[in-house]
């Protein structure tokens, strides 16, 4: 081999090589730029993968607390087993949010709604679940979610409408309510048209013929009496029936000239026993400048005037219910003030709705149907008036009804005596009547000297100037009324009269004996005081006095006990069995009943012959009173069976069936039967110590 030749490919080789070492330098350099480059774009990308990541965390984060500020639950299920759930789903079993994700926890179902499919396949119902805080409705929406790899999960989003769905039932259940009260009103209407109407018919027609035949002064009162309370009973039932139609819009009101005098002492003397019965007073005033005649529906504005007088009556316990019918800007004003508890502000426009009696078991207080106040609306509104309801100072309500009634064309200007210069002493503490008693001597010309007591009046009567006249009310005690009328007449007082209400009347005796020169029944009637104490007194029935009695049967004197918390069926019974000859007790309710029996028993009281039990009082009905005598005669061996008999309303065989099992001897309907009460009568005094003896 030549050497140079050798020599020369190595050199070529060398060459070779280098040039292949500065190409691989070459190449390798430009790939650690690129892998440089490229590790520069995927850092980037790191940092803005990263920068993502925070932003959708965050968004995440800001949507999570969206949802559970809503409060609306949110859960996602594989099949059955739980992916994902809110906190609100979550609260919902009482578990945590780490505790439900992966289990198949879900609560009981109680109660569902049918579904109802929605566009885009989803789905809306209503479950019921029992849950730790009890029953709770949620409202679902029910949709498929697609997740990652082309799977999907079912997602339900569901509501809390529990107070929805209790509001739903209530409203159904009212309504049913309504339904119902609606079924039972139309029936009893159409029970009461017949079966009250009927008897009261019959109550009236007897009244007329017993008017036809002659009658003393006395009698004619008592059967007057007798058809204004018929005819106010008859006018209380169309209350009822009046009050349907004016729902309906169909009640159509009178436009004819009335009294209004003669309206308002009626609707007064009707109303006063109850008054009377509870110790209170009942006075009327009619203003002087009102005409005697109107023209307006007569029948409603009695119906207005004895809701709220009976209204007033039934919630006053103590002092008196006042009726002021005055004229105001071409309207006639009626003002019903009493000094009962008072109404309170939010509660004043609610008592004028319908229904508003809250307590309807038998041992309520105050009876009523929540109607009458609801009637004075919606008549007063119908003849175009207003009504409505204040505090009277000095404690009480004051009721204003305003009614634009017209002065009739044969209305006359009342003929008021000349009193000038005649001074009256009035003695009275009455809350209405002593004021009411000087507007009415003041119209006349006359001086009223109102005295609250005897020892007011006492100074009064010291002045030097004498009065003419003394009204005394027998509130003040008959002792103290005799005494200060023996005084006035020392004084030089020519007339006395003493001021009575009917059950007083007969109570005192002979007023001139006592030393008075006539008497007053309360309320006074204006025309009766002008009468009275005028120069030439008219007497008038009312002012008659009573006739004797009838001569009792032959049959030992009876005490019977009458438990009744209705003063008119007391005074009813109490009266019939005086008739009897019987000695006539009354209590106004069970508790009261029950100690005056036991009294007796104990010898500390009188000894009931017979007891007439009504089932219905307040505290402690007719029922639990005979089932504790029955105990207490048990108690006493040797002890006579004590008669009691059970009187109600409502005679079924039911009631009679509970009467019996309760120990009463018999159940007798109301109205009391004469005959029935007779026959009991005639019972007891058969087996009386007094008739065997004889």
């Amino acid at each position: 081999m030549d050497f140079s030749s050798s020599s020369s490919w190595a050199a070529i080789s060398l060459v070779v090589l280098a040039v292949f070492a500065t190409v691989a330098a070459v190449l390798l350099l430009r790939q650690r730029e690129r892998i440089v480059r490229q590790a520069a774009e995927l850092a980037s990308d790191v940092e803005a993968l990263n920068d993502r990541l925070w932003t959708l965390a965050d968004s995440e984060e800001h949507y999570r607390s969206l949802i559970e500020a809503q409060g609306d639950l949110i859960v996602r299920r594989d099949g059955a087993r739980i992916v994902y759930a809110n906190g609100a789903y979550a609260a919902l079993l009482g578990l945590d949010e780490t505790q439900i994700v992966g289990s198949l926890a879900q609560p009981r179902l109680v109660a569902s709604r049918p579904a109802q499919a929605l566009e885009g396949g989803a789905r809306v119902f209503d479950e019921c679940l029992a849950t730790p805080e009890g029953e709770r409705w949620i409202s679902w929406v029910e949709t498929v979610v697609p997740v990652a790899l082309g799977q999907s999960v079912l997602q339900r989003v569901g509501r809390d409408i529990t107070a929805r769905i209790a509001a739903e039932q209530e409203l159904v259940e009212a309504r049913a309510r309504a339904e119902s009260a609606n079924e039972a009103k139309s029936r009893f209407l159409a029970t009461v048209s017949h079966e009250f109407r009927t008897p009261l018919n019959g109550i009236l027609g007897m009244a007329d013929l017993l008017g036809d035949t002659g009658l003393d002064a006395e009698q004619t009162t008592y059967v007057r009496a007798l058809r204004t309370s018929g005819e106010a009973l008859l006018g209380l039932v169309d209350d009822i029936l009046d009050f349907s139609k004016v729902e309906a819009g169909k009640l159509e009101l009178a436009n004819e000239p009335f009294d209004l005098g003669v309206l308002v002492e009626t609707v007064s003397e009707l109303m006063a026993p109850r008054a009377q019965v509870k110790g209170i007073e009942l006075a009327p005033h009619l203003a002087p400048d009102l005409p005697t005649h109107l023209v307006g529906d007569r029948d409603r504005i009695r119906q207005i005037l004895l809701n709220l007088v009976g209204n007033a009556i039934k919630f006053t316990d103590r002092g008196g219910v006042g009726i002021r019918i005055s004229r105001d800007d071409g309207m006639v004003v009626i003002d019903v003030a009493d000094t009962g508890p008072g109404i309170p502000e939010e509660r004043r426009q609610a008592i004028f709705e319908e229904f508003e009696q809250a307590d309807v078991s038998p041992a309520r207080r105050h009876e009523g149907t929540g109607l009458g106040l609801a009637i004075v609306r919606r008549l007063t509104a119908l003849m175009g008036g207003c009504v409505g309801v204040e505090g009277r100072e000095g404690g009480g309500s004051l009721f204003r009804v305003r009614l634009p009634l017209e002065a009739s064309e044969a209305t006359e200007t009342a003929a008021l005596p000349d009193w000038r210069g005649k001074r009256v002493l009035v003695v009275s503490g009455a809350p209405f009547g002593a004021g009411f008693l000087r507007e009415i001597i003041r119209a006349a010309g006359g001086d009223a000297l109102v005295a609250s007591d005897a020892e007011e009046a006492r100074a009064l009567l010291r002045d030097p100037a004498s009065c003419d006249a003394a009204l005394i009310d027998q509130e003040i005690g008959r002792t103290e009324a005799i005494a200060l009328a023996a005084e006035a007449r020392r004084a030089g007082v020519a007339d006395c009269l003493i001021m009575l209400s009917p059950l007083e009347r007969r109570q005192f005796g002979s007023p001139r004996e006592a030393g008075f020169t006539g008497f007053l029944v309360k309320p006074v009637r204006a025309r009766s005081l002008y009468q009275r104490l005028s120069p030439r007194p008219v007497l008038s029935a009312v002012a008659a006095e009573p006739a004797a009695s009838p001569p009792p049967p032959s049959r030992p004197r009876l005490s019977v006990l009458v438990a009744e918390d209705n003063e008119i069926n007391a005074l009813l019974a109490t009266r019939t069995l005086e008739r009897f000859g019987c000695a006539a007790v009354w209590a106004p309710d069970g508790s009261r009943a029950l100690a005056a029996i036991e009294a007796g028993f104990a010898g500390d009281g009188p000894c009931f012959d017979l007891v007439l039990l009504d089932i219905r009082m307040p505290g402690m009905d007719g029922l639990a009173v005979a089932r504790a005598v029955r105990s207490r005669e048990k108690e006493g061996p040797g002890r006579a069976p004590l008669p009691l008999v059970a009187v109600s309303a409502n005679v079924s065989d039911g009631d009679r069936a509970a009467a019996l099992a309760a120990g009463m001897d018999d159940c007798l309907a109301k109205p009391l039967e004469r005959a029935a009460l007779q026959r009991w009568l005639d019972r007891v005094a058969a087996s009386h110590p007094l008739s065997r003896s004889a």
